[in-house]
């Protein structure tokens, strides 16, 4: 132990400042000091632009990136999303109301709690089947118009907006329908223009 610049004092080791300089510069030698020597280079498969190669995709894989990939999956997930948040939404605006549960025939009576939840779910879920309407027709437009063009640019967010507010607002008529489209396009812009 002492050779090595290693002393024990009960159970402490205590290493000594020159045993790991020694050390040190014995490994340095071996790296960059004249006894470095070439170590053989292992040459891997290159992937697409120089990149290192990718591993084989199963099958399984395949599947489930095309099932993933697709414009169906992609409005069923903005679907669900959109319920999602559209009921958290409508929860969180009946909340804030007051005329939740508001009788118009007694206007001095206090509503109960009961009606005050059945109010508040209404409205939840109003807002959540809107909100997935929406999310589901704007997502599988875009996607149609992304396959379509064959780009994934900020003008397939601005006609899939477009189509996403006309289809909506048509129901209205004519002008709401091109209200619909002009609003729901420069909303989708400003969006696009800010998440990319």
């Amino acid at each position: 132990m002492a050779a090595s610049g290693a002393t024990t004092a009960g159970d402490e080791v205590q290493v000594s400042s020159e045993s790991v300089q020694l050390q040190y510069s014995v490994i340095l030698e071996h790296l960059v000091g004249e006894r470095r020597r070439e170590r053989p280079c292992v040459e891997l498969p290159k992937g697409p632009l120089g990149a290192m190669a990718a591993p084989q995709k199963s099958k399984e894989e395949k599947l489930v990136e095309r099932v993933m990939e697709s414009c169906g999956f992609k409005a069923a997930l903005a679907c669900v999303g959109g319920f999602v948040l559209g009921g958290a939404f409508g929860v969180f605006t009946a909340g804030i109301d007051t005329n939740v549960g508001f009788d118009p025939k007694d206007p001095y009576r206090t509503p109960t709690a009961k009606e005050v939840l059945k109010d508040m779910g209404q409205r939840g879920m109003s807002y959540a089947k809107n909100f997935a309407i929406v999310g589901a027709i704007f997502s599988c437009t875009e996607c149609l118009v992304e396959s379509y063009r064959g780009k994934s640019d900020w003008k397939n967010s601005v006609i899939s907006g477009c189509i996403t507010g006309g289809a909506i607002g048509f129901r209205a008529g004519l002008k709401a329908g091109a209200l619909g489209c002009g609003g729901f396009a420069a909303f989708s812009a400003v969006i696009d223009y800010y998440l990319r």
